[in-house]
């Protein structure tokens, strides 16, 4: 399984970007289907999830409102739409296939994509 994670950049705190993340070499449509973002200095941080189906997990008070999560399985891809970014939002941006376990904890999933940088100024 190849996970590849984009659409990261710089943006003035404010705007708006879009992060996809593709799958390849897996069943992509029968997983839960996670994001993280890790900080310098900082542990990754758990961002959103969506189930198989669609449904989304709670979001963490940081993004609740801002971020939203979703997904095509027929095109074995994933979404991450940011609005309203803050400085506090910049960080790497990794998406990951969640195996088992908590949802919110890293180490539930087990494959990751290579990140992907957002980077948002003030």
């Amino acid at each position: 399984v190849q996970l590849q994670a984009s659409g990261g950049g710089l943006v003035q705190a404010g705007g708006s970007l879009r992060l996809s993340c593709v799958a390849s070499g897996g069943t992509f449509s029968t997983y839960t289907m996670g994001w993280f973002r890790q900080a310098p200095g900082k542990e990754r941080e758990f961002v959103a999830a969506i189930t198989w189906s669609g449904s989304r997990l709670n979001y963490p008070d940081s993004v609740k409102g801002r971020f939203t999560i979703s997904r095509d399985n027929a095109k074995n891809t994933m979404y991450l739409q940011m609005n309203s970014l803050k400085p506090e939002d910049t960080a790497v941006y990794y998406c990951a296939r969640h195996l088992r376990g908590s949802y919110y904890t890293h180490s539930a999933y087990d494959y990751w994509g290579q990140g992907t940088q957002v980077t948002v100024s003030s």
